[in-house]
């Protein structure tokens, strides 16, 4: 049986994430984050697993990936948990390996919404988030990163605008419900994105900001 693990699955993106598998797909879950027993009982199941850990726990993720098919990290994470993070996935044996991220990482924030998007988000190339994409892309798992802009609710609200590293980054918003199909479908095989960063965001957003400001 197919098996993926999200982490930081308390959160809003984990747990659209995980409901986005358990009705689409026939995988059995772990879902992984703090107090996950009670805060994710929601989700309690024959096909799911609750592991309640810390994303610098090495031993309880261990415990997550064994026998995984691969792993989607629904947080935007710094170089002290990717690091080792990496490093457990490859000491498991798990190569497919999905993470959140921010735009601008590579200075890609274009068109009417730059001066925005860098006035509320600040100088994103100047901070330690480069050095934990760096970190994934250095690395031998068969990894995608999602560049996510600025995030709100819609479940009406699922296309997904992808652009490419190298690419300029203009989209203003995406719902975490996309965010969620799209990470779900990555996981699944039903996107196709190997070894590639990628920007999401919502298609025709190419604003100043987004439409909740």
């Amino acid at each position: 049986m197919t098996k993926y693990v999200v982490l930081a699955a308390t959160g809003q993106i984990g747990q659209l994430t995980a409901q986005r598998l358990l009705d689409h797909s026939d995988a059995d879950l772990v879902l992984f984050g703090h107090n996950a027993d009670k805060r994710l009982s929601k989700f309690a199941g024959d096909r799911v697993s609750l592991v309640d850990g810390d994303l610098k726990d090495t031993d309880a993720l261990k415990k997550a990936f064994a026998g995984a098919d691969a792993v989607f990290l629904a947080l935007v994470t710094s170089p002290d948990i990717i690091q080792p993070l990496i490093k457990t996935l490859d000491d498991s044996g798990v190569k497919r390996f999905i993470a959140m991220s921010i735009p601008d990482v590579y200075k890609e924030v274009a068109g009417p919404f730059q001066a925005w998007y860098r006035e509320h988000t600040g100088l994103v190339w100047k901070t330690n988030y480069v050095d934990t994409v760096n970190a994934i892309e250095n690395s031998d798992l068969n990894y995608v990163i999602l560049r996510t802009t600025w995030l709100y609710n819609d479940p009406t609200k699922t296309e997904v605008n992808v652009t490419k590293k190298g690419e300029p980054f203009k989209d203003a918003q995406i719902s975490r419900e996309a965010v969620a199909k799209f990470a779900a479908d990555l996981l699944t095989g039903k996107q196709d994105y190997h070894h590639e960063s990628l920007g999401i965001g919502e298609p025709n957003t190419e604003w100043t900001k987004p439409s909740f400001y």
